[in-house]
């Protein structure tokens, strides 16, 4: 059963218009890099490119301070933000210093949120399409009558996703156009580079999510953190073949 705390999230797209968003909880005992996988899986991520996760952490403090009944005053963190990433934490700083860096694969989600509605973080994936997914910390429960096997579980949400290499949020939008008109150059190009004719950027399928959340994220964690080669098995997965059974 599910005794420790459950965290419960809303997550959306940045720069793309509808909105593409979940509503999703994970336990509170996994990683940085595992909250990652997660999120990565819920918006069509393939795990192709490097990604983090940032921390405003001196805003998330300043959250956590104005809830509190005894707070007189808020004080201020020498950090701005956290970043944790499963690649070399070696990226420049900016000019202030104000970015510290971590390993998301040792760092526990709980020690680094301090559990208060309203704390913010992000996923960054392909920092040359530049996608970035806003997450907001909705509650923190404990629920002893959910079996730990149904963590994590997406509750609700709108849209596909995001496809990959297409040239981030602008490029998703220009496609979305191409099909929903369904004629001219441009549309045929992107039916040609898809191999199909037919793309509705607006469907979200629960039940088939809450499906892969159980599978794709332990396959994302072997090829980030342990260097393994995608199988076959794997590949089948990813692509949904399952649905064609």
């Amino acid at each position: 059963m599910a005794s420790y705390p459950i965290y419960q999230f809303y997550s959306e797209l940045q720069s793309y218009t509808p909105a593409i968003w979940r509503r999703f909880q994970v336990p509170g005992n996994i990683t940085m890099a595992q909250l990652g996988y997660i999120v990565m899986t819920l918006y069509e991520m393939r795990a192709n490119h490097l990604f983090c996760l940032t921390v405003p952490i001196q805003d998330n403090f300043a959250t956590f301070q104005k809830a509190q009944e005894d707070c007189a005053a808020i004080l201020t963190l020498s950090d701005h933000v956290w970043r944790f990433a499963v690649e070399d934490p070696s990226s420049p700083l900016s000019s202030e210093g104000e970015i510290k860096q971590f390993d998301a694969a040792s760092q526990k989600m709980k020690a680094v949120l301090y559990g208060q509605p309203g704390e913010r973080l992000y996923l960054e994936y392909d920092y040359g399409d530049g996608w970035e997914v806003q997450l907001t910390l909705e509650a923190v429960t404990i629920d002893k009558t959910l079996p730990g096997r149904m963590l994590p579980r997406v509750l609700e949400g709108a849209g596909y996703g995001i496809l990959e290499d297409c040239g981030g949020p602008g490029g998703l939008t220009q496609i979305a156009d191409a099909f929903r008109t369904k004629k001219g150059p441009a549309y045929q190009d992107y039916c040609d580079w898809l191999g199909l004719d037919e793309l509705d950027l607006a469907a979200f399928d629960l039940e088939d999510m809450n499906f892969r959340l159980k599978k794709i994220p332990r396959i994302y964690r072997g090829l980030y953190e342990y260097g393994y080669e995608l199988t076959r098995r794997s590949e089948a997965l990813l692509e949904r073949e399952y649905l064609d059974d």
